[in-house]
């Protein structure tokens, strides 16, 4: 992110923002409004907007609803945040750059807006640590999908896909038989052989497993 010319503090409460005095007493250009027709961006300014928690609407999990609505536009934060109010994690997986609360010492405020306006979040490192260890986490279970996906279209037969795709779109054993030209006996018998390829015990597991690697047995076909 470019130089942020400005602070743009959507503050409704009619308690003065003390958060911007403070953002201007280390030289940060700010500016106040009190209603959300206040807040068109305007063109020629490079603005990092904070959202304050104390007075605004909010959704389920404590963040602003128009934190929400810009979230996607331009780079927001919250401030006067109560910590009983809102779901860290949702704020950050939202996109909100950092929160700022209201039991908050000056000094720790003053840091997180330098380190906003520097382009980083502002969380607690506890958090930020436990996400990054789910979104690995996530990655490593997608990749032993992935290898557990092939090593089982490695063993099924070209017929078995067949029939995988067949039992997928509704077809009984007698309809997979007469598609195919082959008796009900031998459809029987590949079905077993697949619930044993694919670990399904019955047909809604077989179900499962391909609307899980449809994809991939698609590819195979």
């Amino acid at each position: 992110m470019s130089k942020v010319d400005e602070l743009v503090f959507l503050h409704q409460v009619s308690t003065p923002c003390n958060l911007a005095i403070l953002a201007e007493s280390i030289g940060l250009k700010t500016r106040i409004v009190k209603q959300v027709s206040e807040l068109e961006p305007l063109s020629d300014r490079n603005s990092f907007y904070l959202v304050g928690q104390e007075g605004a609407a909010l959704d389920n999990r404590g963040i602003p609803l128009l934190a929400i609505r810009l979230v996607s536009h331009v780079p927001v934060a919250l401030y006067q945040v109560d910590r009983k109010k809102l779901d860290p994690a949702s704020a950050l997986l939202l996109g909100i750059r950092g929160l700022l609360y209201s039991d908050q010492r000056m000094d720790l405020m003053l840091t997180g807006l330098r380190k906003m306006v520097a382009d980083e979040l502002w969380y607690d490192r506890t958090l930020i640590s436990k996400m990054f260890r789910q979104l690995v986490d996530r990655l490593e279970t997608s990749d032993d999908y992935s290898q557990d996906a092939e090593e089982i279209l490695q063993v099924l037969t070209k017929r078995e896909r067949t029939i995988i795709q067949l039992v997928s779109s509704g077809a009984r054993n007698k309809e997979i038989a007469d598609n195919l030209c082959i008796s009900e006996h031998t459809v029987k018998a590949h079905i077993s052989s697949i619930f044993r390829k694919t670990h399904s015990r019955n047909r809604v597991e077989l179900l499962r497993w391909a609307q899980t690697y449809g994809d991939h047995l698609a590819l195979c076909s």
